[in-house]
């Protein structure tokens, strides 16, 4: 007997390769491929955006590609996630190694960041996506 998944089953699914995509470096067509043509960025002000950031899907994939030069290795643990119809919310710890030397940080030093993403998705792809990026102190 098969089973169907539910919505929030495959979008919890699509939120996380999304994550593991981001981990495994993916920049271009692979990471574009995840993002509706629609799709919108917020990243809310933090401290290495402190006004905030707000992107369409060109420019999240332009940047994927200068954050690959930056950093070294990036992880996303997934600490929960909840779905409900197509917004799917994550609770991730992010840490980044860095490849370069980052104003006052050597090449090799690791930043973490406590991150909550709200996905909006249409038609399997995301077409919003919301982060509130709490850096730990360097």
């Amino acid at each position: 007997m098969t089973t169907s998944r539910t919505v929030e089953e495959k979008n919890q699914e699509i939120a996380t390769s999304y994550l593991r995509a981001l981990e495994g470096g993916a920049v271009g067509a692979e990471l574009e491929a995840f993002f509706h043509e629609d799709a919108v960025i917020h990243v809310l002000p933090n401290r290495i955006a402190p006004q905030g950031q707000l992107r369409d899907r060109a420019t999240a994939v332009a940047d994927a590609a200068k954050g690959k030069k930056l950093l070294r290795a990036q992880r996303y643990a997934v600490r929960s996630s909840i779905a409900k119809g197509d917004t799917v919310a994550l609770e991730v710890e992010w840490t980044g190694t860095l490849a370069v030397g980052f104003g006052s940080l050597q090449e090799g030093h690791e930043l973490r960041a406590h991150i909550a993403i709200f996905l909006e998705l249409r038609d399997g792809r995301i077409v919003s996506q919301r982060n509130y990026d709490c850096y730990e102190p360097w």
